[in-house]
């Protein structure tokens, strides 16, 4: 076996990357400082890594040179880069929009006469283009609906919460067909459609509030009856799509005989804590359903916007917990801000990997960025999950064989100390340090 590690740290916020190769040996018993990995023990198979193409993103993106735009999306979707293959859009407007806008408004236009791609064309396309010729595989899309046309809600806006009236039930889910159709038409590969972003939330920004229930009898007796009419029954459908420490409950009400072969699987957020056993009861009760986090960002109302290494590692910690318990596909939000944290139509600015400072017409990489590499570059789609253990809780740790028969370990030190780490595998085992609030991965090759 040969191997090697990549390990990234900061330093007064300036990020340093070494590599060393290491020497493996055999197992001569040793009992202490182990981290083992233990191929024979597999789970997951994983989909891929992404983010967010939002409206608020490819305006940004749209002020870049043609040089920085080359940069930001070489770096996301090249095999060299961060290796995504993964994209997420929302449905009309959301709160990474620089306003409010609907396909079709109007709510006499029954049959969608007047319905128009026209403003997701402004921004979001252009940006989707530039993902689609760079990226070397076709790049699956997962679209989201953040609120139905305001005369379709109870409350008769899109902000603040408010619900699906009954009556419009048939008419969103044909609503919902219809933007697919048009993203299709446009070259966009969907393949995976959430019912609903964050379906508990009354939020001041774009959002609709479902119970279970009526999550569950719109996918059962509207929106899949419609996919099946559009010839759409083949895009992934996946519910929740909001918070883990309500993941399970939700699983369990809406997946029964009636809904179980529509469902794709549940997606989930990271915005109320880690809740990583709640991704495991999930997984237990239901293993034929994929585990995606669909969005994750820092938002600047909870977490400092200058504490740059304290964030990267919340995000890595967060990954490796949800990996651990299930997780197979990674939608980080917008792949692109300006200085502030957006343009955002209600002023609710977060982070992102790159952010652009529009004064002085420069890319800002944000340590968030070299953390994610970590995960996206070398854990490539299709590869396994692999049980691992380890001795120590300074250290948190995931593992997978790849497609090609490599193995990578994901290794966080959130700690300011330096971790001794003896690496075990089938035999072999090598010594190893991992640096104080550093994040390493190792590639064994066998």
């Amino acid at each position: 076996m040969q191997a090697e590690w990549i390990t990234t740290l900061f330093q007064n916020n300036k990020k340093e990357q070494q590599r060393k190769e290491l020497i493996m040996s055999d197992d001569q018993g040793e009992e202490n400082q182990l981290v083992t990995l233990y191929p024979d023990r597999t789970y997951q198979s994983m989909k891929g890594f992404g983010g967010a193409l939002t409206d608020s993103a490819g305006y940004v993106y749209s002020q870049l040179s043609k040089e920085q735009k080359e940069e930001i999306i070489g770096n996301y979707y090249s095999e060299q880069g961060m290796n995504y293959i993964l994209a997420r859009i929302h449905i009309d407007s959301c709160d990474f929009s620089l306003e409010h806008y609907e396909a079709d408004p109007d709510p006499e236009d029954e049959e969608f006469l007047h319905f128009s791609m026209d403003r997701m064309k402004k921004y979001i396309y252009p940006l989707y283009l530039d993902v689609k010729k760079e990226c070397k595989t076709p790049v699956e899309i997962m679209v989201s609906p953040w609120s139905p046309p305001a005369y379709m809600k109870t409350n008769a806006a899109r902000n603040g919460g408010g619900k699906l009236k009954d009556e419009y039930r048939k008419r969103w889910a044909a609503y919902l067909c219809r933007y697919i159709c048009e993203l299709k038409k446009l070259g966009l590969q969907i393949t995976r459609l959430s019912i609903q972003n964050e379906p508990k939330a009354e939020q001041t920004w774009d959002s609709c509030v479902y119970t279970a229930q009526e999550e569950k009898e719109f996918l059962r007796d509207f929106l899949y009856p419609e996919m099946v009419e559009h010839g759409l029954e083949q895009i992934g459908i996946f519910i929740w799509d909001h918070n883990k420490e309500r993941v399970y409950e939700r699983a369990k009400e809406m997946i029964d005989e009636t809904t179980n072969h529509y469902i794709s699987g549940i997606a989930f957020h990271w915005y109320s804590g880690d809740h990583f056993e709640a991704l495991g009861l999930v997984r237990e009760a239901f293993p034929d359903k994929e585990l995606i986090l669909s969005e994750a960002c820092i938002e600047y109302c909870k977490y400092g916007a200058d504490d740059y290494l304290g964030n990267a590692q919340k995000y890595a910690h967060d990954i490796i917990g949800n990996l651990n318990q299930g997780m197979q596909a990674f939608f980080d939000w917008n792949i692109l801000l300006d200085e502030e944290g957006g343009p955002n139509h209600v002023k609710n600015y977060c982070d992102a990997p790159y952010l652009f400072d529009t004064k002085k017409k420069e890319l800002i990489e944000r340590n968030t960025l070299s953390y994610l590499w970590h995960f996206s570059h070398f854990i490539l789609p299709g590869s396994r999950r692999i049980a691992c253990s380890r001795y120590t809780d300074q250290v948190e740790v995931t593992a997978f064989k790849r497609p090609d028969g490599s193995f990578v370990a994901v290794i966080l030190n959130r700690t300011k100390e330096t971790v001794p780490v003896n690496l075990r595998m089938e035999g072999m085992v090598c010594e190893n340090l991992v640096l104080p609030e550093s994040i390493q991965t190792i590639v064994i090759h066998v």
